[in-house]
């Protein structure tokens, strides 16, 4: 049983790297949204019962022969359409309009002048005005769907936006959804609020009211065990299912030799300490390490630990008298990059999830109440919850741990040297009160060593990598603007402090849409 909001809107993703930005617009209204691939739309839409639908944009040519299209029982519904991108050329060519590769392609940003006034942008720009946009087109429309009309146009996309007001049906050339379209939110906005009428009444109290029905109702009397990592997700998700079945659930917290300094006595302390929800506490660091030996392949690490962590589990479940639930902290990104939506590499971006399923032979079914969340959304869930600040806003944590930090082979030694610096790096953050305003910070041992001078003796060490970013949800990060005095004080005290590094750099490097680990 999955309990919906009464005001859903679907977003049909047709491969674009900016869908999940439409989503966080949309949920910025107080509107709740989910994507769907457009080979999944139909199910979606007969499941969500949306009151509205948006067509995000993608990277393939409405023009190929086998490009991705809308299901026609989307435009048989009746309901408000939004055309993005992509989405407004599948658009009109499915409402008869005709779609071709353009001379004049559209990268960057570029100003549209209103010529036509529209439900879209009522309030917010008058006709004669012009309004900077983020383009990012190649194909353009060429003639317009039956009864579209123009109402703003750019020198590269004359068809800028066309709009079908009558029948709620809106087009647009370039991203309302990308903080390079200054106005972007207010247009979705206003899609979302007024055209489609939904109230904006979604919040995270609502969501935490209905998530602890649906999980009551999933559960009934059975028992439940949550893996706990040591992150904000698993956390949070344990607390809130713990405020739904009480003693059914137990958590088990799995240390793996691949923790931060300090990571598991400060989750142990905090559940023990502050939660009355049994713990379990495992000690597999031998088990964990033992089978990463010799092994460099970043898919396969990932893919041992999360088939590793499936076997305690597994152990513990038995040891509890069994278990007919394993809860973990899924969230939305992981779900998104973990089903190719398109036929793209995105299905293995999160293969240490269990996102598909369990394994046969444990015979439990997923708990997964963040399925739907982003991270700052889990975050702000779990101030909801009363979780205490300096664990909600700690930065991400991934599952495998440092194995993804360290780049070759994964060893007890190689460990504890970047638990070393990683801990020097992170605390000369705080000291600069730099924490909160960085979403993730870590140091990364690098396969690689160099020859250096220490007083009077050469040394051939290992070079250690620093990265910060700031993001909101995880799915885009820009690299932090650190100073030079900050980065000289930090590579300063990791070549001091910690024997077996004798070179420090830091990675400029901002990320799209993807993971922001660095493997």
């Amino acid at each position: 049983m999955t309990v919906q909001p009464a005001e859903t809107l679907l977003i049909v993703d047709f491969g674009s790297q900016v869908t999940q930005l439409i989503a966080r617009r949309i949920r910025e209204t107080g509107v709740y949204c989910e994507i769907a691939p457009f080979s999944a739309a139909e199910e979606a839409f007969r499941r969500l019962n949306p009151k509205g639908i948006i067509f995000s944009g993608g990277p393939s040519s409405v023009t190929w022969e086998d490009s991705p299209r809308a299901p026609q029982v989307l435009f048989d519904s009746g309901l408000p359409l939004l055309g993005i991108c992509y989405g407004q050329q599948t658009l009109h060519q499915q409402l008869g309009g005709k779609v071709v590769t353009s001379d004049s392609k559209e990268f960057g940003r570029a100003y549209i002048e209103v010529v036509a006034p529209s439900a879209l942008f009522d309030g917010l720009w008058q006709v004669g005005e012009r309004h900077q946009v983020w383009m990012s087109h190649g194909d353009r429309v060429e003639s317009l769907a039956s009864d579209f009309e123009v109402v703003a146009r750019s020198e590269g996309a004359p068809l800028a936006i066309a709009t079908n007001e009558d029948l709620k049906r809106y087009s647009l050339m370039f991203h309302p959804e990308v903080v390079h379209t200054p106005d972007g939110g207010k247009l979705l906005a206003n899609f979302a609020r007024h055209i489609c009428g939904c109230s904006g009444s979604w919040s995270m109290e609502a969501f935490r009211a209905a998530k602890i029905a649906e999980i009551r109702a999933q559960v009934g009397s059975g028992r439940v065990i949550c893996g706990l990592s040591g992150g904000v997700d698993s956390a949070v998700a344990a607390v809130l299912i713990h405020e739904a079945i009480g003693e059914q659930l137990t958590c088990v917290f799995v240390d793996h030799g691949l923790m931060r300094a300090g990571e598991a006595e400060q989750v142990v302390g905090l559940f023990r300490g502050s939660y009355n929800i049994p713990l379990v506490h495992v000690d597999a660091s031998a088990d964990f390490l033992g089978g990463l030996a010799g092994v460099t392949d970043p898919e396969a690490k990932r893919k041992f630990i999360g088939a590793e962590f499936i076997n305690v589990f597994e152990a513990e479940a038995k040891k509890i008298g069994g278990a007919d639930f394993l809860a973990q902290g899924t969230l939305y990104p992981d779900v998104i990059e973990s089903v190719s939506f398109t036929g793209g590499p995105s299905v293995t971006i999160k293969s240490h999830h269990n996102v598909g399923g369990l394994p046969e032979r444990m015979n439990m079914q997923l708990v997964e109440p963040l399925r739907e969340l982003f991270k700052d959304e889990v975050r702000e869930l779990g101030r909801e919850l009363g979780l205490p600040d300096a664990f909600v806003g700690r930065h991400p944590f991934p599952g495998p741990g440092l194995a993804i930090r360290i780049p070759g082979e994964v060893t007890e030694e190689r460990c504890d040297i970047l638990r070393k610096a990683d801990a020097i790096y992170l605390e000369e953050i705080r000291n600069a009160g730099l924490y909160d305003a960085i979403w993730q910070a870590f140091a990364v041992l690098l396969p690689v060593r160099t020859v250096g001078v220490m007083g009077d003796a050469r040394t051939y060490d290992s070079v250690c990598g620093l990265r910060a970013v700031t993001s909101v949800d995880g799915m885009t990060a820009d690299v932090y603007p650190f100073s030079s005095e900050f980065l000289s004080r930090v590579a300063t005290r990791i070549v001091n402090e910690v024997a077996g590094i004798n070179r420090v750099v830091y990675d400029y490097t901002s990320k799209p849409p993807g993971t922001i680990e660095w493997e």
